[in-house]
């Protein structure tokens, strides 16, 4: 049992300003595993004062930009040698299978770190640009204010640090709410910023609930809002954002699409859907989980993605073996199941898996594996995003049917295409209309690359420069005289 009775606030481990406590639940065992304290909108305004303080006073936001980048390069350095226990704290809290909690949720933050302090390097900091009257205009960029990061349970410290880091290197104190399920990894990026020398007030983790992060959307004290979630809150951020006149960026939900096209064999085809497609037990915003087959090959495609499903080590994700773990809470596993359920109802074929628990799973929140064919595209478990290891099989008639399928949705957060002809694959990816796409593969979350959506999965871009430079106001400087 994990007990932390304090909150980090400004740089430093404060006692909370009530008793209320968050108590984490084991996905696999249902049993209660930390208690930890819970902050108050009090709680907040304290962290937001201290962040605006070290903007509007402190010295971060003044320094060279490379003793900025140094600081993160220390950071990455301190989080490296605690990659294990961030693997293991992950697998307890939400669920995810240790294996791919330690080859992802642990091992891409600190790379992370190191990519985007190598890419600050890189940034013009200041230039001069020729003006229209004979006189240069000098353009500086600076730190847009205070930044609150909100972060979900699915992938929380690579989702924390693709927030957190860039706002650092743009000089921006953050505030950085992690979800009430995952907070345990939160607070060892907490620890390690602390170690890592920050100065006062750059930076708080306040682990808290919907109403936490509605207050810090609010609050006039924050200049920036980076918010990670579904799309129904996504859109009241922006609306409270807009009104406020805020900057916001938005990372939503999605519902992507891979386009098998005909010369794709099955067997491999389906071993990348078992990334693209199942990746975190199905819990994720940029899962593939609309799988678009030629309609003459739709049932060999079937059969090898319902083979390579129930191959699925389904289980205890302590166990290096286990490939699909439980899903994050008793609320998530009831909404995967409904879905699954109403699949049924709307006439699409149950290949495998289904609503029933997986054989041998007495305690924890698991689904089975679940494929559906001959699924048409229009119908809510084609359209909605599940979050949850659930794949739907949708024939096309021709590649111009399959890209208007790819195309026929809400979102547009990534996308694949699977082919032998990797040059007829980018024509595919050009025209499909989402923020990141893959050949032959799921979307890679490479740090040098912007991640972002289209549609309503969300507004502007983390990740490569464009990370940097949406924590960043450009200001121009004209000279008159001699």
């Amino acid at each position: 049992m994990h007990v932390e009775e304090r909150l980090f606030v400004g740089g430093a481990w404060v006692p909370p300003g009530t008793g209320r406590t968050i108590e984490v639940i084991s996905p696999h065992t249902e049993r209660p595993i930390a208690r930890i304290a819970a902050p108050a909108p009090a709680d907040a305004d304290t962290a937001v004062a201290a962040a605006r303080t070290a903007f509007d006073h402190g010295p971060w936001p003044h320094l060279p930009p490379a003793e900025r980048i140094a600081a993160v390069r220390r950071l990455a350095d301190l989080y490296d040698p605690r990659r294990e226990e961030v693997a293991r704290l992950i697998s307890d809290e939400m669920g995810a299978p240790v294996t791919f909690a330690r080859s992802a949720h642990a091992a891409l933050p600190g790379v992370m770190m190191r990519a985007f302090a190598d890419i600050a390097e890189t940034v013009e900091w200041e230039q001069s640009r020729p003006g229209r009257y004979g006189r240069d205009i000098l353009l500086q960029r600076t730190p847009v204010g205070v930044v609150a990061a909100i972060v979900p349970w699915n992938m929380p410290t690579l989702l924390a640090v693709m927030k957190l880091v860039p706002a650092l290197l743009a000089g921006c104190p953050v505030v950085l709410k992690p979800a009430p399920e995952t907070p345990l990894d939160a607070y060892l990026l907490a620890d390690l910023t602390e170690k890592a020398g920050f100065p006062p007030g750059v930076v708080s983790v306040l682990p808290g609930d919907g109403e936490l992060g509605a207050h810090l959307v609010g609050h006039p004290g924050v200049d920036r809002v980076s918010f990670t979630g579904s799309t129904a809150v996504g859109a009241k951020v922006a609306a409270v954002c807009g009104a406020a006149l805020k900057r916001v960026g938005l990372e939503l939900g999605g519902k992507s699409a891979a386009i098998v096209l005909d010369d794709a064999d099955p067997a491999a085809t389906a071993a990348g859907i078992k990334v693209a497609g199942l990746m975190n037990s199905g819990q994720a915003c940029v899962a593939q989980t609309r799988i678009l087959v030629p309609r003459s090959r739709h049932d060999e495609h079937a059969e090898a993605l319902a083979a390579m499903m129930d191959a699925l080590v389904v289980g205890d994700p302590a166990d290096p073996a286990t490939e699909v773990g439980p899903l994050v809470s008793r609320r998530q596993r009831e909404r995967v199941r409904d879905y699954i359920a109403l699949g049924r109802t709307e006439g699409a074929v149950l290949v495998t898996g289904g609503d029933a628990p997986p054989e041998g799973a007495g305690r924890g929140w698991y689904v089975r594996p679940t494929l559906f064919a001959g699924v048409a595209n229009g119908s809510r478990i084609a359209q909605e995003e599940i979050f949850g290891p659930v794949l739907t099989v949708i024939p096309y008639d021709d590649e111009d049917h399959a890209v208007d399928l790819a195309n026929d949705s809400r979102y547009g957060l990534s996308g694949s295409v699977w082919t032998s002809d990797t040059g007829h694959a980018l024509t595919i990816a050009r025209r499909v209309r989402t923020g990141t796409f893959g050949i032959n593969q799921p979307y890679s979350m490479d740090p040098a690359a912007p991640f972002g959506g289209v549609r309503d999965s969300g507004l502007g871009r983390d990740l490569g420069r464009e990370g940097i430079e949406a924590c960043l106001d450009t200001k121009s400087i004209s000279t008159a005289g001699p």
